[in-house]
Order: structure tokens, then sequence, then C-alpha cells
């Protein structure tokens, strides 16, 4: 990818776009195209086809999707099917159609089986059964990693696929019943901090192994995926460190300065035991994260508290 590349970052308002388009005004990227959801809905392929027509990129990069956490997965599996179904269609193949150079596509490590040897290598892919709470996003970026491979097998297209483990950072949902692990709680927990309140409610065990990666670690991968001249088809970043959702909890407890108790309520599920990524292949190519958990943890409050002050906060 050249710094002179007309650049689309689809979702760039997201956490994940946000992060991609600050990492590539950084590395003098100055021609980077966008488009708000009202600017351009991506559920719709002839609105699709017509910006590819118009703007004419020369690399694409696909960060744009429905998300959310366990809470919402489960309970709209059809609904996170559906509409990341239809983006990573619509985006990709829009794109190959359009005459679109490169792209690359990001997933989640969700897309591997819930029971997957660990750490989980890209060659456990389709190799069992998917968590059944957020099976329908899971199927949804198969099929987009997938239409990325075919198209470069069958048309010569360089089109490849990214797919981290679970993200944090400044820009993050802090929706309590929808939203992630980690932004969750720091939340609840700052809630708590505030409010003076004995006691702070989380979900399950508290048992769950999970990897955490800050996304400006994500950001700098994908520019460097797309920096190289033979990319892996698919290729997962990480850490390659995990901690229980418990370590998790008490870790950010203690960069708050709460005080509160925690409440498990282990009526709520727990989602897959383990995930974590195999990072061996991008390490090899040359890539490795920079920002340690805790200090990523205590740089998200800091931004949490700044984007509540200025009434930025996504919720």
């Amino acid at each position: 990818m050249l710094r002179t590349d007309r650049v689309y970052v689809a979702g760039h308002r997201g956490m994940v776009g946000s992060a991609i388009c600050r990492a590539l005004a950084r590395d003098g990227f100055e021609n980077v195209v966008t488009r708000t959801h009202r600017e351009l809905d991506l559920l719709d392929p002839v609105a699709v086809r017509e910006f590819y027509a118009a703007e004419k990129p020369d690399v694409a990069i696909i960060a744009a999707a429905r998300v959310g956490g366990i809470g919402a997965n489960s309970a709209e599996n059809a609904k996170f099917l559906y509409e990341n179904e239809m983006i990573a269609m619509n985006t990709v193949w829009g794109a190959a159609e359009a005459g679109v150079r490169r792209l690359l596509f990001l997933g989640s490590t969700c897309i591997y089986p819930r029971m997957a040897p660990q750490p989980i290598p890209e060659s456990a892919l389709l190799t069992g059964e998917l968590e059944k709470t957020n099976e329908g996003y899971a199927l949804a970026k198969i099929s987009g990693l997938k239409l990325c491979e075919f198209l470069r097998r069958d048309r010569g297209l360089l089109y490849h696929s990214l797919m981290p483990t679970n993200l944090y950072g400044p820009g993050d949902n802090y929706d309590i019943v929808h939203g992630h692990v980690l932004p969750t709680m720091i939340r609840k927990f700052e809630t708590a901090r505030v409010s003076n309140e004995p006691i702070v409610h989380l979900w399950g065990s508290g048992s769950p192994l999970r990897e955490f990666l800050h996304v400006d670690d994500l950001a700098s991968a994908c520019l460097f995926v797309l920096g190289l001249d033979n990319p892996p088809d698919l290729v997962n970043a990480g850490t390659g460190r995990e901690v229980t959702i418990r370590q998790l909890a008490e870790m950010i407890r203690a960069a708050t300065g709460c005080r509160a108790e925690i409440d498990w309520d282990r009526a709520k599920p727990d989602g897959t035991p383990r995930k974590l990524c195999d990072t061996r292949l991008i390490r090899s190519l040359g890539w490795e994260p920079k920002i340690r958990l805790e200090d990523g943890i205590r740089r998200t409050i800091d931004e949490y508290r700044a984007e509540l002050a200025r009434g930025t906060i996504r919720l």
C-alpha cells in the first residue's frame, strides 16, 4: 500500500475504524475516503456499488460491522447474521466489481470453534461447532473472509483478512446491556466509584479466559499487513496473553479506584471458556503489539472520563 493510494475505511466512526484513520494520518496517508451511515448504507448493495464507482478507491479496509457483547449477540443472532452478512458481501463484492486493487477485511476470533485448540491457530477455522451466543456474527464474518479468499484465488485480487482478539480503547461502546466485557466493566466500576455504590454486579462466574488487544495496536497490525506484498489469506492479531474475567475485573476496579464489592451473577452465561490467539504467524512476519494491558486499561479509563466530560461517549 502506497501513501499516495486512495484508501476507503468502512466504519470510520467506530472504535476500530477511527483507530485505523488515526494510524493512516500518522503514517502520512492524506487521501482517505470515509462515509457515515447516513451518507452510505452498507446494507444497500446498489448504494455501495455506486459509491465504489464514484470514489474509485485503490484500497478498502472493511472495519464496519454490527457489534455487541454476549448479551446483544445471544439475544439477536438473526440480526447480527443478516446485517453483518450484508455488510461483508456488499463491501467486498462491490470492491471486486469496481476494480479496487486491494482489500483488508476485519473479523474477530469468534469465527473459530467454541472448543478450538488453545492458542487458536488460523488452521482451526471450520473444524468444529461455533459458540452459540455469537454464532450469527461469526457466520457472517466467516462468509466475508471466505469471499476474500475466493476472489484472491479466482481473480487474483489481493483481498485478505485479519482476525483480532477482543478489542478495547478510545471510542468503545459503553452500553451496559449490549457492550463488550471490558468497557462495560469500566462503566460499572466508574459509576460505582462516583456514586459510592457498595456492590458491582457482573455476569457469569468470572472463570473464562480472555485476551485483550488495544485498538491502536490493532490499527498498527492492519497497516503492517497492508504493507506486505504477499500477506496470508487469514492472520490472527493478538497479544498472546490471557487473563480470567475475574482478574480483569480486579484490574479495572483497582485502576478506577473503586472500592465496591463484586457480585458474580452465575445465572448469566460465560460464553466460550477460553479464547487465546495463536499469534506466531503475524509475529513471524514482523509485527507485535506494544501496549501492555495494564497500561491500556489506565489509558482507556482516562479516555472514558474525558469522553464522559465532553458528552461524546457512546452508550
